[in-house]
């Protein structure tokens, strides 16, 4: 599914050679590894270079296409490890923790303008940028956002201070990354900070797939006079006994929950009080799950997925950075059934069942 919404975002060109990368069952990407094994990137500026490149953040850069280096669980079902994943660790000067990402790689096409290009995504759908190895081997990044750690699926308030602290500048782009032996990344990894412990575990081991669950949050006068542009007052995210039936059915015996378990989201908005619900689909990825419609061909033009992912303190985030929340139809038309910026991202807390419906 994230492939298929890759098709709005790049160059007509591109879009059609990404929009059908080579099946996961092949386990690799030739473009980052021609056998398939884990390799190693990464450079490690010096002051001469950071001298001349006054605005450049990035002192130090690693990517490793590989098993997870952090070793940490995941919403992905153990049985299911990705082919297509890399992890990026970057420090910034005067920073001694890298900060890191997970990212999702797609092949371009074996000939033209495309032939050897990967172009990557990480979670939350942001952009990672696009890969390509040189002639020398070297692996050259380019098309990296400077807000690249401004985490668009986060509830987090970034000032205009912190933004600039946090975003890259305008040097950090266009870098050449060296084969590396793989313990340089895992040296580079094992730098990283531990989760935030607030998290807890991730949903598919809090969410029993066999069991309801309601999670909810209703919307007082007071922060929606504060949130002009919010249209939603209500909002629930459940599993019942259809969803549940349905897991019943399709699980074939696998354990824990299946590689697509589905939920509805419904929401009461401003106008008229209108109750709006959405049976969505969702698969594991990384930190997060990924949803998208459960029903009709035209998820395929679809450009709204939703994500979920662990907040602290047992919360459940919902979020839609890009779009806002499809509150009547993930397919509809531009503009239709789309409500607006401050319906993006809604903290959830876990409600009775009988909140639900259930």
């Amino acid at each position: 599914m994230r492939r298929r919404v890759l098709r709005h975002t790049l160059g007509l060109a591109i879009l059609l050679a990404l929009a059908f990368p080579v099946a996961a069952d092949d386990g690799l990407l030739p473009q980052l590894s021609p056998g398939g094994k884990p390799v190693c990137f990464g450079r490690a500026y010096d002051a001469q270079h950071l001298k001349i490149h006054g605005r450049q953040k990035m002192q130090r850069i690693f990517l490793l296409y590989g098993d997870d280096p952090l070793g940490r669980p995941t919403e992905e079902p153990r049985s299911r490890p990705s082919a297509y994943t890399v992890f990026l660790a970057t420090t910034a000067r005067g920073e001694t923790i890298p900060r890191w990402a997970r990212g999702w790689c797609y092949p371009g096409s074996s000939t033209g303008a495309e032939n050897g290009l990967v172009y990557c995504v990480r979670e939350c759908g942001m952009r990672m940028g696009f890969f390509q190895l040189d002639s020398a081997g070297h692996l050259v990044l380019a098309g990296f956002p400077r807000d690249f750690y401004l985490d668009p699926c986060s509830d987090e308030a970034v000032g205009p201070a912190d933004y600039a602290r946090r975003s890259f500048d305008i040097d950090d782009d266009h870098f050449s990354l060296e084969p590396q032996p793989i313990d340089a990344c895992k040296a580079e990894f094992a730098r990283v900070s531990p989760t935030e412990p607030a998290l807890g575990p991730p949903l598919r081991e809090r969410l029993k797939p066999d069991q309801p669950f309601c999670y909810g949050r209703d919307y007082d006068a007071a922060h929606l006079r504060t949130h002009g542009q919010q249209v939603t007052t209500s909002i629930r995210l459940f599993r019942g006994p259809t969803e549940i039936e349905r897991y019943a059915r399709l699980a074939l015996g696998e354990q824990g929950w299946p590689r697509e378990a589905e939920a509805l989201v419904r929401v009461t908005t401003r106008q008229d009080g209108n109750i709006e619900a959405q049976r969505i689909t969702c698969k594991g990825e990384g930190d997060e799950w990924y949803c998208y419609p459960s029903r009709g061909a035209c998820i395929l033009e679809a450009d709204r997925p939703l994500y979920l992912r662990r907040g602290s303190n047992g919360a459940i985030l919902l979020a839609n950075p890009k779009s806002g929340l499809p509150i009547t139809d993930m397919c509809a038309p531009e503009g239709k059934g789309v409500t607006r910026s401050d319906d993006r991202i809604f903290r959830l807390n876990a409600m009775p069942l009988a909140a639900c419906g259930l």
